[in-house]
């Protein structure tokens, strides 16, 4: 991979853009178009099943609230878990797009399990196996769009993959919603429609041309070691920090599902509340990212807590399908300002023989947090209401943003 200019060990802070060069989509590499287009239609098969699965679990095999939060929360910390290896292993390799493929290969390889489910176990099994594709490919591949991206364009790479991906996400439900209507809402044949592209997805991700490397990158010989991790600079972990209160202050989507069925919407509509919420942040965040490269990070970060907010507050207060609509949308809204973001400044912040470790570090502390939310959700759920479950949220969202606004000095 080539020198790059290093922004770590300078003064990064919250509040100014490393670099003030305005972006355009035609000067990003090809590669990062290839990882889009995969990420595209692998997030299509995903969240076509995401879409139907809480309530295939609910209505078909027979979950609880609980055990819904508690699969969610389970899978999303299992994803993040692996990518600390993943993203460790590709640094010690100096390799990283057949991590990256492995990871999408063994997502497509569990489309076919979900329809085949007989029972809950089934379902966790391949969600768990699903999100483990997840992780190995997770800090890899953000890794990799760094690697293969000019400094000043990363905002924008970034916010271009993750629009590309919130597409999938959004046509994945459409798909469902389409199917349901076709096939007289018969849930276990539309989860076969979620094949197709997942396979798809892996043969784009084959097709990327990956810099060349001179040398695997062993970091003091081991794969992980403590002594490499406190090489990372004190910027990197506010961002770790940042990350964690963040996804502590929201939970799995499958509640944003289960909350439009709990308001009296139908069955076969159900998916297009992952519509909305993908569509506002397909459209969101790629402009988002190209913002994060001129603007302050801070108030990016507390505008989109804000929104986190706004859009919990709503969805505590639903009683009709079209305000759970309104707080989907609210809700994607802030994914669009801040998961860029987030990725961005970890790039930032890391060296780059440390980058696939540092994203795997990130991935963890997050998937933690995720479970966490999500279990502590589906109690709160399940023992006292779906009001309760969205109102915890809009507290926790808003002591973080408390907390960013706090947070001065070098950051």
């Amino acid at each position: 991979m080539k020198e790059e200019p290093s922004l770590v060990g300078q003064k990064l802070t919250l509040e100014e853009p490393a670099v003030a060069v305005q972006p355009a989509p035609r000067t990003l590499p090809r590669a990062i178009w290839a990882l889009g287009l995969g990420a595209m239609f692998m997030d299509m098969s995903s969240e076509l099943v995401h879409s139907l699965l809480p309530i295939f679990m609910v209505s078909v095999l027979g979950a609880s609230m609980i055990t819904i939060g508690f699969l969610e929360g389970v899978a999303e910390a299992t994803a993040a878990i692996t990518k600390i290896f993943s993203g460790a292993l590709s640094d010690y390799l100096g390799k990283r797009k057949f991590l990256v493929v492995l990871g999408y290969g063994l997502g497509a390889v569990t489309k076919p399990v979900f329809p085949m489910a007989p029972s809950v176990f089934w379902v966790f099994a391949a969600r768990f196996t699903d999100r483990v594709g997840k992780g190995i490919r997770g800090a890899p591949r953000d890794a990799l769009v760094a690697d293969i991206t000019p400094p000043d364009l990363r905002g924008a790479a970034y916010g271009l993959r993750q629009s590309l991906d919130s597409v999938g996400a959004f046509l994945g439900p459409l798909l469902a919603v389409a199917f349901m209507a076709l096939w007289a809402n018969n849930i276990t044949a539309v989860l076969w429609v979620a094949v197709l592209p997942a396979f798809i997805s892996v043969a784009l991700i084959v097709s990327i041309h990956e810099p060349a490397e001179e040398k695997s990158r062993w970091i003091n010989g081991s794969l992980i070691s403590f002594s490499s991790a406190k090489s990372l600079e004190r910027s990197y972990w506010i961002v770790v920090g940042l990350g964690a209160v963040f996804t502590l202050a929201r939970f799995s989507e499958a509640f944003l599902i289960l909350r439009a069925q709990s308001v009296g919407l139908a069955i076969g509509f159900v998916p297009t509340i992952m519509i909305v919420m993908n569509v506002v942040y397909a459209a969101s965040a790629y402009p988002a990212g190209i913002a994060s490269d001129h603007l302050s990070r801070r108030m990016m970060l507390v505008t989109g807590l804000a929104l986190l907010v706004l859009a919990e507050l709503v969805l505590a207060v639903a009683a009709v399908p079209w305000k759970v609509f309104a707080g989907a949308g609210l809700w994607g809204l802030h994914m669009g300002f801040t998961q860029g973001l987030f990725n961005k400044l970890v790039a930032d912040t890391a060296p780059a023989e440390l980058r696939g470790t540092a994203f795997g570090i990130f991935n963890l502390t997050s998937g933690v947090s995720m479970l966490l939310a999500s279990v502590t959700a589906g109690f709160l759920w399940q023992i006292v209401g779906p009001q309760a479950t969205f109102f915890a949220g809009a507290i926790f969202a808003a002591l973080a943003a408390t907390g960013v606004l706090a947070c001065r000095g070098n950051e």
